[in-house]
């Protein structure tokens, strides 16, 4: 993805001359944010912030409720630590759980599911994904309208897991499963109480700039870097430039074929009315993040855009970078089943998009509250 970003910028920059407005093009609020949100979110991973959460998970019994903790553990965390971290927490999590069990079977469907959970419990919230945090600064709506309009899609995709975990153990709704927890968690220390404070201190004031736009956002983020750099210097290296990266390349790209009166033409005339399927199709190719930043000068109807965009990952690993986590990490368990992992994921996403895409569609163009 770093690479296709970095040609994309590259061959615009032919396309349109480099310019001082370029400059101005770029969302560096957004960049700024979605490099605050990472860092903290590094610091929660680093402490074990959600160990409380994690121990719960070996106290469940049959395999219904585990499957349901684990998936809408998913669901629910990844509307504010974004859907990428909610799967690096909960998809290591279920494999352990379902090897000490002797379930290991269950594992690619379930973990399916979280991916799903994890794309679709995201959408509710302006920061659960980048794309939401872009289209939301942009939007100009309040965080209560977005979440109202995304709500539907939000709703129906839990009912819809629900119903997905009940026909995956319809053989046998009460199959027990005994687990050996111990290694699930690592137990907190003393001296981490003061970090533990200081992350979830800057994760508060990280959604505070989020959700109230903030002017203060510059000194916002270089608060956050100072404090980082004071407490925990660390975490400042594991933060995911490439995706910051990534995200400035696509905004260069973005700006460029923008201000290109043929191209723009184009994608003017052919994106305005379809957003909806544009967005899905184009993340088919460079995932749906870079997809928001390049669709949206073109885009009449944004709530379409969004829409599109939290579907896009459930027709293919490349729809969205969540899945792209998934896959890698089952495969470093599982070296050599690559194949079997993205048999079973498309499986299971599809069947679950071919219910969601042309209702989401018909939602889009009736409820336009952007």
């Amino acid at each position: 993805m770093l690479s296709v970003s970095i040609l994309a910028a590259v061959v615009s920059l032919f396309i349109t001359p480099p310019s001082k407005e370029l400059l101005y093009d770029i969302d560096f609020k957004t960049l700024a944010t979605l490099f605050m949100m990472l860092t903290v979110l590094e610091g929660f991973k680093k402490e074990n912030i959600f160990n409380p959460v994690l121990k719960l998970a070996g106290k469940m019994h049959t395999m219904v409720a585990l499957s349901l903790f684990l998936i809408f553990g998913v669901f629910f965390s990844s509307m504010f630590v974004t859907n990428d971290v909610s799967l690096i927490i909960f998809v290591p999590l279920t494999i352990i759980l379902f090897r000490a069990g002797d379930k290991e079977k269950y594992i690619l469907p379930v973990i399916s599911m979280e991916n799903i959970a994890a794309i679709r419990g995201s959408l509710l919230m302006p920061f659960g994904s980048p794309q939401n945090l872009f289209l939301f600064g942009k939007s100009g709506v309040s965080a209560g309208r977005f979440m109202l309009y995304m709500s539907p899609l939000n709703v129906t995709s839990a009912i819809l897991l629900i119903l997905f975990i009940l026909f995956l153990y319809r053989k046998d709704v009460k199959e027990a499963i005994v687990t050996g927890n111990n290694a699930v968690t690592k137990e907190w220390t003393p001296e981490g109480k003061t970090k533990r404070a200081l992350y979830i201190g800057l994760f508060v004031l990280v959604l505070f700039t989020i959700v109230s736009r903030t002017t203060l956002w510059p000194y916002i983020t270089l608060f956050v870097v100072l404090a980082v750099l004071v407490f925990d210097r660390k975490v400042l290296v594991k933060t995911d430039y490439v995706l910051l990266f990534t995200f400035l390349c696509f905004f260069v790209f973005s700006s460029s074929i923008a201000r290109h009166e043929g191209i723009a033409a184009f994608l003017k005339s052919h994106v305005a009315g379809n957003e909806y399927w544009w967005s899905i199709a184009l993340s088919q190719l460079i995932s749906n993040v870079p997809a928001s930043i390049v669709l949206y000068p073109f885009t009449e109807n944004l709530g379409a855009l969004l829409y599109g965009l939290d579907t896009a990952g459930l027709c293919s690993l490349i729809g969205s970078l969540a899945s792209v986590i998934n896959y890698r990490i089952y495969v470093r368990e599982y070296p050599g089943r690559g194949g079997k992992f993205v048999k079973v994921f498309t499986l299971v996403s599809w069947a679950f998009f071919i219910i969601v895409a042309v209702p989401g569609f018909i939602l889009s163009r009736i409820w336009q509250i952007f």
